[in-house]
C-alpha cells in the first residue's frame, strides 16, 4: 500500500516536469521569432565618412629657400684716344661671357583658391629678398703688344624678386598639385670696371640700372596639414626679355678717352618651401 502511493507520488512529480519543460519550449517559440522581428526593425548605423579638404579660400604665409640669377655678359668700346683700334677688339672680346650666382631667397605670398570638384585655380603674389652678384673678369689677357695687361669686371646685382601668378591645380584630398606662370618683377643693377698697365694707365667705370617685368613658369606641391595650415614646396623659373646696360667712359692722366658701355641679361631660378594660414 505504501509502496503503490509512492509510485503514483513519482509519477506526478515526473508528469509536472514534463509539462513545465513542454510550457517554456511553447514560450521560447512563441517569443523568438518577435525578437528576431524587432532587430530587424532596428535603424543600421550607416558607417562614417571622411570629410574631403575644401581648397578654396585666401592665405597668407611664408617661404625660404634658394635662388640662382644667370647673366650673359657683352662689352662695347667706341674709338677714342687712349685704346686703339686693335686693342679695342681685344677689350670687347675679353668682356663677353656668361656667370652664375647662388644665393638665399626668402620672403611671403598671399593668394586665394577657388575649387570646382577636383579643380582648384586661383592667384598668387609673392615678394622675396633676393641679392644676387653674378660677376664675370676676364682672365690673363693684354693690349695688342703683347705685354700691357688690361681687366675688365662686370656685375650685376639684383637685391628682390617679386611674381603675380595664376594656379591651376588638382586636388586629391589633402594633397595638391599645381602649375603656375605669370608675371616677375626684379629691380637689376649693372657695373663695368676696366684697368690696364699702359703708361699712362687706363681706368673705366660703366654703370646703369634697371626694373625688369618679365615672365615666369613652375609648378608645386601643397599639403594640408590640418584646416589652417597649408605646407608647400614649389619651383619657379624666371626670365627678364632684354638687357640692362651701361655707360661711361675710359680715361687717362694725360685726358686721352674711349666710350665704355656694357650689357647683362638675366634670368633666375628659384627652389623654396613655404607654409601657409588659409583663413
Amino acid at each position: 500500500m505504501y509502496a503503490h502511493h509512492a509510485g503514483q507520488s513519482s509519477a506526478r512529480s515526473t508528469s509536472r516536469a514534463r509539462f513545465k519543460l513542454a510550457a517554456f519550449a511553447v514560450l521560447a517559440s512563441a517569443f523568438a521569432p518577435a525578437s528576431a522581428v524587432h532587430a530587424a526593425d532596428l535603424p543600421v548605423k550607416a558607417p562614417a565618412t571622411a570629410r574631403t579638404y575644401s581648397w578654396g579660400g585666401c592665405y597668407i604665409g611664408a617661404n625660404a629657400g634658394g635662388a640662382e640669377s644667370g647673366s650673359d655678359f657683352t662689352t662695347a668700346i667706341g674709338t677714342g684716344t687712349h685704346l686703339a683700334p686693335a686693342d679695342i677688339a681685344l677689350v670687347e672680346e675679353g668682356g663677353i661671357g656668361s656667370a652664375n650666382s647662388p644665393n638665399f631667397l626668402g620672403g611671403g605670398q598671399a593668394g586665394c583658391n577657388w575649387q570646382s570638384d577636383t579643380i582648384v585655380y586661383g592667384l598668387e603674389a609673392d615678394f622675396d629678398y633676393f641679392r644676387s652678384t653674378p660677376q664675370l673678369i676676364n682672365g690673363t689677357a693684354t693690349l695688342a703688344d703683347g705685354a700691357t695687361s688690361f681687366t675688365v669686371s662686370q656685375t650685376l646685382t639684383t637685391s628682390y624678386l617679386a611674381t603675380l601668378r595664376p594656379r591651376l591645380g588638382v586636388a586629391a584630398d589633402k594633397n595638391l598639385f599645381y602649375v603656375t606662370g605669370g608675371a616677375a618683377f626684379v629691380k637689376a643693377s649693372y657695373t663695368q670696371g676696366y684697368v690696364d698697365a699702359a703708361i699712362p694707365a687706363g681706368t673705366g667705370v660703366a654703370t646703369g640700372s634697371k626694373n625688369f617685368v618679365g615672365w615666369t613658369a613652375g609648378a608645386g606641391w601643397e599639403y594640408a596639414w590640418n584646416d589652417h595650415w597649408i605646407l608647400r614646396l614649389e619651383y619657379l623659373f624666371a626670365s627678364f626679355p632684354g638687357t640692362v646696360g651701361g655707360s661711361g667712359a675710359i680715361t687717362d692722366a694725360t685726358g686721352g678717352s674711349n666710350p665704355l658701355q656694357g650689357s647683362a641679361n638675366l634670368v633666375i631660378q628659384t627652389a623654396r618651401a613655404g607654409v601657409n594660414f588659409k583663413f
